[in-house]
Parts: structure tokens; sequence; C-alpha cells
């Protein structure tokens, strides 16, 4: 192709591709920034840096998670300029992450099925924000954006088992925080509980 014809084949892929996400990068954004502003740098850096390197892009794969990897190194630099490193989670090396079949411990895990149906507002918000930003970003690209381990591992540079074990940890870090607030809307956690059926009375003869 031309010069020509390479850069309105890039802007077809930009325009098609790219930003069909700007929405979903914008709330992962926020979320990790916390900041309107800084939320907003971030996209126009992630789509900035997305153009310069679009001929590294392949054309119709996943771009959505090739632009949430470029956000989320954005935002790793960002920290480090401002010398405010994101906190560093040391200790899920010693946590060892288990598959079960206990249908009580898979509740408790099920994030999306119990509080992101029925509680998604600003309390869920201020929640997640208040995760240490390694948990809160696994909480977003899983339970959030829908991707899969194998593409929040690619996201974030680490392994599948590691997004695992720091998936449940955050999982349940939240589902700590909410607790309080749930039971003040009237839920009631019955898990692991034995529902005891209500006593018949018989009539004495």
């Amino acid at each position: 192709m031309t010069e020509k014809e390479t850069k309105a084949h890039y802007e077809k892929i930009f325009e098609t591709e790219f930003l069909p996400h700007a929405d979903a990068l914008k709330t992962f954004a926020y979320h990790l920034a916390y900041n309107e502003e800084d939320a907003n740098d971030l996209v126009q850096e992630t789509y900035l840096k997305a153009y310069r390197f679009i001929d590294k892009y392949h054309e119709g794969t996943n771009a959505k998670a090739w632009l949430f990897k470029i956000l989320k190194n954005a935002f790793i630099n960002a920290y480090r300029k401002k010398s405010k490193r994101p906190t560093k989670v040391d200790f899920e090396d010693i946590i060892a992450y288990h598959d079960t079949d206990d249908d009580r411990v898979t509740g408790y895990m099920d994030l999306r099925a119990e509080i992101f149906q029925y509680m998604m507002g600003d309390e869920i918000t201020i929640a997640i924000n208040a995760l240490p930003v390694d948990f809160r970003t696994v909480i977003l690209l899983c339970d959030v954006e829908d991707f899969t381990y194998e593409e929040i591992s690619k996201i974030i540079d680490i392994p599948i088992g590691t997004v695992r074990s720091r998936l449940f940890r955050a999982r349940n870090m939240l589902k700590e925080t909410l607790r309080k607030y749930a039971e003040s809307l009237g839920y009631k956690d019955m898990r692991g509980q034995k529902q005891i059926p209500p006593k018949t009375h018989q009539k004495e003869d």
C-alpha cells in the first residue's frame, strides 16, 4: 500500500476497532485514578499511544484488551512520575487459590450475581475505589468489563494463577466492605445456614 492508503487503513482501524471502547476505557480509568481529569488524561494518552503504535496491532483481534493494557501501563507510569507507586501485593504468592465445589463458598465469591445485580451505585463505586489498586484492577477487568482470566493475565502481566488468587481476595474484601450496607437495605446473609421449616401445630384430640 502507498503511504496515503496505509494512513487511511490505520484511520479506519482506529475508528471502527478502537473508538467504540472509549466509554469502557473511561470507566476503567476513572476507577483507577478516582479523578475525572486524570481519567480523561489517561484515556487521551491511551488513544494517542494506540494510534502511534497502531502498526503493532493485529487487525481484527482483541482491540479492547490491547487498549486496556496500554491504559494500565499509562496509569502505572503516571503513578511513578508522581512518586506514588501502586500498592504492591506481596502476599498473594503464599495465598493458595483452590477451586471448590462447595456451593456456599462459590456463592460467597459470585460477586456479579449478588452485588452488582442489585446494588450498583455510589456505595459500590466507593468500595471498589477503596481497594488497593492491584485488587481494584482485577475486579474491574473481570466483574465489570467481563475479561477472561487469560485476557486479564495479558493485560496486567501476571500469571493466571495470580489473577485467580487476587480476584478471590478482592471479591472477599469487597464483600466485607459492603456487608453493613447490604444489611441496611434488608439483605441477609443466609449462606451456610440451614433453613429450618416452621413448626406445624396439630390439633389435640
